[in-house]
């Protein structure tokens, strides 16, 4: 890539560039965290953190589904009968 010729691009760049693109691919933190070697999953947690499109997918995964509008009780004429009756 061209625009890297005057960027710095050490292995290390690349080892967290690889643990972001892992996490951001659903790969499990544990995974990550093993593959790169730390001993605790809080070291790991620094990739998880600076990748705010996961965490904008992860929010919108949460929001509920539309609901079909739920029919008005008091025009189920079975219903009705039902509660007068008592």
């Amino acid at each position: 890539m061209p625009s890297w010729a005057t960027k710095k691009v050490s292995p290390h760049t690349i080892r967290r560039s690889t643990a972001t693109h892992l996490l951001r691919g659903g790969v499990d933190i544990n995974t990550v965290r093993d593959w790169l070697g730390h001993v605790s999953v809080d070291t790991t947690n620094i990739y998880a953190r600076v990748d705010l499109e996961t965490k904008a997918k992860a929010i919108a995964r949460c929001e509920p589904e539309p609901t079909k509008a739920a029919k008005h009780w008091s025009k189920d004429k079975g219903l009705m009968t039902f509660l007068r009756s008592l």
